[in-house]
Parts: structure tokens; sequence; C-alpha cells
């Protein structure tokens, strides 16, 4: 992983750049089509979340260009300083009057007429610092008491503070994009295997602890034991993508966005995008997001250095397991987990902390070897 600087600067990786404002381009209709009919009823505008949703897209875009005319290395200079406001930002969501509740969780907090999502700050600054830590540390990163256990600390803690609003869904991107990064760093597989072990009895406490999670895996294990409760996502979700066939129903003809699929703009947006566009459409979405990806992963091998492979693996991960885990759970194969699918999904904090992300990763490729 080691590599020597290579200070040779060029223009951005185009694919790259095509793949994400193709998503966002697609990500703007979709909600407008997904929301109009909600928005009109509750907010008398159809266009209430499209136009916000093109605000965050237009904010992010400028952000993401700003972002990547900053050298990466910057990033590993005030990694420590990042962590700590991230830290803040979650500790202060936590503050009765300060946090804001939204669907059971204690998540956000309000600026004004919008909110932001310190957990989204969180993602990117732990993914920052890691790989700074890791980089540094890298030559203990095979001894479990002197590389792996402080490593593990480090990312635990932030877990706990997400998991005290609660919102599990986004600690497990955290967790498992953390793991990543220290498994490409160089851990030992036999560690991982005892983690493993440790995680599967702690996340089983976790479902327990809480019986709204227990009643997510009911449903999913079998969602007409319950149609119209906790089974009712998972089941209007199948009924958007089955009709959807090859072609799908034409943009905009959807049914299950007529009150059906609770928010199809969030969570569920890709349920609609397969009803409207169908088979084809998500198809093309999901070679999109396969694009990203690759081309995510060639920056991340061809960067000058440890820092900068290890925080392009990191970004690239972080969208990788969301929009697997989002998919994953809009046709059926595992329980809901509340995590939005990268640049479609209606939400501010989340659009635009993914579009800084690879703003960053943006100018590891104007380093890297490709």
């Amino acid at each position: 992983m080691l590599r020597s600087k290579n200070n040779a600067k060029h223009a951005p990786d185009l694919l790259l750049l095509v793949s994400i404002f193709a998503l966002l381009v697609i990500g703007v209709v979709m909600v407008y089509s997904a929301s109009a009919i909600w928005a009109e009823y509750k907010f008398n505008d159809p266009f209430y979340f499209a136009k916000r949703q093109l605000l965050f897209a237009i904010v992010g875009i400028f952000s993401m260009f700003f972002i990547m005319n900053v050298p990466y290395l910057t990033w590993q200079k005030y990694a420590k300083h990042i962590l700590i406001a991230c830290f803040l930002l979650l500790l202060a969501v936590l503050i009765p009057g300060v946090g804001m509740v939204r669907g059971g969780a204690q998540s956000w907090i309000g600026v004004g007429a919008f909110s932001v999502q310190p957990s989204e700050f969180m993602k990117l600054g732990l993914i920052i610092f890691l790989a700074t830590y890791l980089a540094a540390k890298q030559k203990y990163i095979t001894s479990f008491k002197k590389g792996f256990i402080p490593t593990l600390l480090l990312i635990f803690v932030p877990f706990g503070l997400i998991m005290l609003q609660p919102d599990l869904g986004t600690g497990v991107v955290l967790i498992l994009t953390c793991l990543v990064m220290v498994f490409v760093a160089g851990a030992k597989i036999s560690h991982f295997v005892g983690l493993g072990i440790l995680g599967v009895v702690g996340f089983l406490g976790l479902i327990i602890s809480a019986p709204y999670r227990i009643n997510r895996i009911t449903a999913f294990l079998n969602p007409w034991e319950d149609p119209l409760g906790n089974g009712f996502q998972i089941i209007q979700s199948l009924y958007a993508i089955g009709p959807g066939g090859l072609m799908g129903m034409g943009l905009g003809q959807s049914l299950q966005k007529f009150f059906y699929l609770p928010e199809p703009q969030t969570d569920f947006i890709f349920a609609i995008l397969a009803e409207e566009l169908g088979f084809i459409g998500g198809t093309f979405v999901l070679l999109l997001f396969l694009l990203l990806l690759w081309r995510g992963i060639r920056i991340a091998l061809g960067a000058p250095d440890t820092f900068g492979s290890l925080l392009g693996l990191g970004i690239v991960g972080m969208i990788a397991l969301q929009v697997m885990i989002n998919i994953s759970v809009v046709i059926g194969l595992i329980p809901v987990t509340g995590i939005t699918l990268p640049f479609l999904s209606y939400g501010g904090s989340s659009l635009t902390l993914t579009l800084c992300s690879v703003g960053v990763l943006l100018n590891v490729s104007r380093y890297a070897r490709l």
C-alpha cells in the first residue's frame, strides 16, 4: 500500500464526474415524480420536495467543485479538528431542545427552515481521521493489542453516540465502512473472526433491546403476517417493483406513490423508479453506481500515498454499502433499515455530504495514476 508521493496534478476523473451528474439528474427527476402527489396534498405545491432537492444538489455541486480543488492532504492535516467537530455535533443532537426527533430518532439539528443530520458529517469525518490514523500506524495494525483494539475503540465511540439517537442504519454503514478500511490497511483475518462473533451477539442485543427492530425482523421474514402494520412498507415496495416489468409504466405513471408507499421520495425511491422505468431503468441506475464504484476503486488504488488510498476506499466503500443496503431493503432481501439511496433519495444532509465526499475523491483522482 505504501507508495512514493507523486506531485503531478491532472484533470479529475471524467467518468466519475459523468456518473455523479447522471445520478443527480435522475435523482431530482425521480424525487419530483415520486413526491408530487404527496407534496400537493401536504404543501399545496407539487414541486415542494423537488425544489428543495434541486437546491441541495446545487449547494452540493458547488461544495464538490470547491473541495475537488483542495489538495486531499489538507484533510490529513486537519483530521483531528474535523473529528472533534463531528463529535460535538453528535453530542449536541442528544441535548433536549437542540436535537429534533424524526421517525423515532433524535438525529437532527434545526437550522432555520432546514435541518442537518450530524451522523452524516461523522461518516465523512471518521473516514478522514481513520485514513490518517491507519496511514500513520499501519505497522501496528497486525498487532491485536497495539493496532486492532485501539482502532476498534476509535470506531465504536461514534457508533455508540449514533446508537443513542438511535439510528441503527447509519451506525451499521459507519461500522462496515471503517472495517473495510481496517481490513485494507492490513489487519489480520483472524482478528475479524473474533470481532464477527462479538458483532453478531451485539447486533442481536441491539435488536432485542428495541421492540420496533424485532418487528422489522418479523416483518421481513413474513410481511403478510401484518400487512397493514410492520409489513406494509415491504409489501407496497414489492407491489411497486412487480408491475414495472421490463420497460416500466412510464415516467410519472406510478400508482404506489398515491399514498400507498409511505414517503416514496426517501428510502424507497428505487421502488418508484423500478415501477415507472422498469427493469431497464433500474439496471441503468445500477450500472451508473457500478461505474462510480469502478472508477473510485481505480482512483484509490492509484493514489500516490497510503492516506489517499485509504481515504478513497473509505468514501467508495461508504457509498457502495449504502447502495447495497438500500436496494436490498427495497427488493425485500433484508429488513428495513432507514438508509437512503445516494444521489437519488430526498434529503439535504445526505445529498450534500455525499457530494462533498466525492469532491474529496475527485481531488485524489487528480494525483492518482489511472
